[in-house]
């Protein structure tokens, strides 16, 4: 065999090598692009409406269905008509669904999401959030705490538009509880222990 045979046998099999590799690869899992440091500017009519953040967003595109991906955390800024920032959302993970046809899309956020009314000094903090644009509200069904000057509130479920600016809770139960631990913790009362009692 010469080197020329040697080295076109060697290119062929390397291919076909490589190709085995790619066809194991499950393209539903790996992104199509990756954005480090993401930064997204919204504006209507030269009017800021929103600011994203985000250390890392991963873009998936399917068939059926096409989502972004945040998953190093995101941080969002909506403006009011004005111009002020009024409304800011933290969440350690987030993702942006977009259906066919460009009609439908929904954003969730997961872990330990706080959402502050500045303007309103109002701060809630839950689980998971969706954002609906196109209806421009947000909502959770999971437990959520409420905080405000005139005091705290706490419950499941809560409904509001999008800014933020008429949170309503859906299951609200008694403030006065605050569960900050494990409920089930025992205390010992060291002056009154009496101790194990003894089998006969």
């Amino acid at each position: 065999m010469t080197a020329t045979a040697a080295a076109v046998a060697f290119v062929v099999f390397s291919c076909k090598g490589n190709l085995s590799e790619a066809e194991k690869l499950d393209l539903k899992t790996i992104p199509i692009q990756v954005v480090d440091s993401m930064f997204f500017v919204q504006s209507e009519n030269g009017r800021l409406k929103m600011r994203v953040e985000a250390p890392r967003m991963e873009v998936y595109e399917h068939d059926t269905l096409s989502y972004d991906l945040f998953p190093e955390g995101i941080h969002v800024f909506a403006y009011s008509e004005e111009g002020a920032l009024e409304t800011t959302i933290d969440a350690r993970m987030a993702r942006h669904d977009k259906y066919p046809g460009g009609k439908k899309e929904q954003w969730s956020a997961f872990g330990d999401v706080v959402i502050k009314n500045i303007m309103k000094q109002e701060t809630m903090e839950t689980d998971t959030l969706y954002w609906d644009s196109a209806a421009h509200e947000i909502w959770t069904h999971c437990y959520i705490r409420m905080y405000s000057p005139d005091g705290s509130m706490q419950g499941y479920g809560m409904r509001s538009d999008e800014m933020a600016r008429n949170a309503i809770l859906e299951r609200p139960f008694d403030n006065e509880f605050l569960l900050g631990a494990d409920s089930t913790k025992v205390v010992v009362d060291s002056v009154n222990f009496i101790g194990p009692m003894l089998k006969k």
